[in-house]
């Protein structure tokens, strides 16, 4: 199957959070608000353009979309830049064909690229560790909401580039709204 994953274009909003929309709605552990979420995120402080990547067939069509956006990992000492994965979405008919691993991969590439040096994602404990995330716990990264550890995982772009962090996640408002 051929895919072109691409920067979103402020064009393809509309068609990205109706995608969204449709892949989160028969999800059982989803509040069925990922769309506006996206739509939050894209408002605030936190997006990078960059870093909000879709997939395409070959009609052109919008199937995936992966977000990406700034987070600090907050001390009593320190604020650190990091990034946050979420969402990522794949329409149902085309999951399971590795274009949600195709989004990631070039995600954290281009977030490399810009010179970020990790990434957080509240995700399946299943799932993301095949992308090299580990639980965020293993560098007293914790979540700013009660959440189980294994699904709460960090991911250094960069060498040891959480070796001295630590703290808790402080997300954009977009996600408490």
């Amino acid at each position: 199957m051929e895919i072109l994953i691409r920067q979103e274009l402020t064009k393809d909003y509309h068609m990205t959070e109706e995608m969204v929309k449709k892949v989160f709605s028969h999800e059982e552990y989803s509040n069925k608000k990922e769309h506006v979420l996206v739509n939050k995120i894209r408002k605030s402080e936190a997006f990078i353009p960059e870093l909000s990547l879709v997939a395409s067939n070959k009609g052109h069509d919008i199937i995936g979309h992966i977000l990406l956006s700034k987070i600090k990992i907050i001390d009593a000492d320190a604020a650190v830049d990091s990034l946050a994965l979420a969402p990522v979405s794949v329409l149902p008919k085309y999951q399971k064909k590795g274009i949600g691993n195709q989004l990631i991969h070039a995600a954290l590439k281009k977030a490399k690229e810009h010179g970020f040096r990790s990434v957080i994602v509240l995700g399946h404990k299943d799932y993301y560790p095949k992308f090299g995330f580990k639980p965020a716990s293993l560098w007293n990264i914790i979540a700013p909401f009660e959440v189980p550890d294994d699904v709460f995982m960090a991911l250094e772009l960069t060498d040891h580039s959480l070796k001295n962090v630590h703290g808790i996640v402080q997300y954009t408002k977009a996600f408490s709204e």
